[in-house]
């Protein structure tokens, strides 16, 4: 803390990344990343951009990337965003988009970072509580007086549970007069996407990103699908912010790894089938697990029957050498979020989880 800190700077509540320890070689079941490798499409995509052209800017409109997009959803290139991750996409959609007079309504247990964004850009929010089974309550969502914009992944995050398409639907046509931002991190494990309703429905903003099912975390790719005029006030934002977002290597890996469909369907589909055979093993041992359309799990030991808590739980497989992710909240600090490996990750999970057990 110092006193040539702004205002502002002193009332932020930063985001908490998933840890990154140095110490040992961990299974790392913590950060939802991939366990499967990029598209080896997209890795010689890259490696190609790394020539002598990297002594040049980037495309600032990344336009092989947005097209790569487009045509992979079946839209216009103008209904494109992309920026340097999703998180940086939502920023400029919190700053360009969801800050109004009447507050921003996201659930209470959601993306812990749409808290932090509303401090940066001073937004005013409520938290609606989610239901008693952690589902979002699609009629908490109707009240069209009473908010100037909404935001909430689907799947939610870290619960796992997503809303239907006819649910999301139902939130959009209450709100028209609202921007309502979908946060997609997770679709491609089992939701739908409401890209679809884009043209529909000229207040729905998508955003996505190729770190969970296109194995890019690494490369911080992210993007956004909606109505030309919301993609227009993105690109203001970003104007103004950082010209060339993207960089050569990032634009060209990004665009591959969109276009290499069967790798994505090969990997994403791995993935759903572990995570259902990792879901029914968990409750074989007494675990309550959430329903996931994501790539990690959401899982309550039974106390009563293993003798320990989530939290010594998560401390007993670190020191074994297993990472997953533990929120220290109310209302999920008797939980584990557990990131969906390779098969043979998974089974060493469960070797050291029956050993605690």
């Amino acid at each position: 803390m110092s006193k040539f800190w702004s205002a502002r700077t002193h009332e932020l509540d930063p985001y908490t990344p998933g840890e990154q320890p140095q110490d040992q070689q961990y299974i790392k079941l913590n950060t939802n990343e991939n366990p499967y490798p990029p598209s080896p499409k997209a890795i010689a995509a890259m490696k190609d951009a790394c020539g002598e052209s990297m002594r040049l800017y980037s495309d600032p409109n990344a336009n092989q990337l947005k097209q790569s997009i487009a045509d992979f959803y079946a839209v216009e290139r103008n209904q494109v965003f992309v920026g340097n991750s999703s998180d940086e996409v939502l920023a400029h959609a919190f700053a360009g988009l969801l800050k109004h007079d009447k507050p921003l309504l996201f659930p209470d247990i959601s993306y812990s970072f749409y808290p932090s964004y509303c401090k940066l850009f001073g937004i005013d929010a409520n938290t609606i509580p989610l239901a008693d089974d952690f589902t979002i309550n699609v009629n908490d969502y109707l009240d069209t007086e009473n908010n100037g914009a909404i935001v909430f992944p689907n799947p939610n995050a870290p619960t796992g549970i997503a809303l239907s398409l006819a649910e999301i639907e139902a939130i959009l046509k209450a709100n028209p007069e609202s921007p309502v931002l979908i946060d997609e991190a997770y679709v491609d494990f089992g939701a739908e996407t409401a890209i679809n309703l884009i043209n529909q429905y000229p207040n729905l903003l998508v955003v996505q990103t190729f770190s969970k099912a296109r194995s890019l975390a690494g490369l911080r790719v992210g993007f956004a699908v909606g109505h030309a005029d919301l993609i227009e006030a993105l690109e203001r934002v970003k104007n103004s912010f950082n010209a060339y977002p993207l960089d050569r290597a990032a634009i060209a890996g990004g665009a591959a790894a969109m276009a290499d469909k069967d790798y994505f369907e090969e990997c994403r589909n791995k993935i759903i089938v572990t995570r259902d055979l990792t879901l029914s093993k968990l409750n074989s041992l007494g675990f309550e697990v959430l329903p996931s359309k994501a790539n990690f799990i959401f899982a309550k030991p039974n106390q009563e029957m293993m003798g320990k808590s989530a939290k010594e739980l998560y401390l007993k497989l670190k020191e074994k050498g297993v990472l997953v992710r533990y929120f220290a909240k109310p209302r999920i600090n008797e939980y584990l979020r557990i990131t969906i490996g390779t098969d043979s990750e998974m089974d060493i999970f469960f070797e050291k989880l029956e050993v605690i057990i």
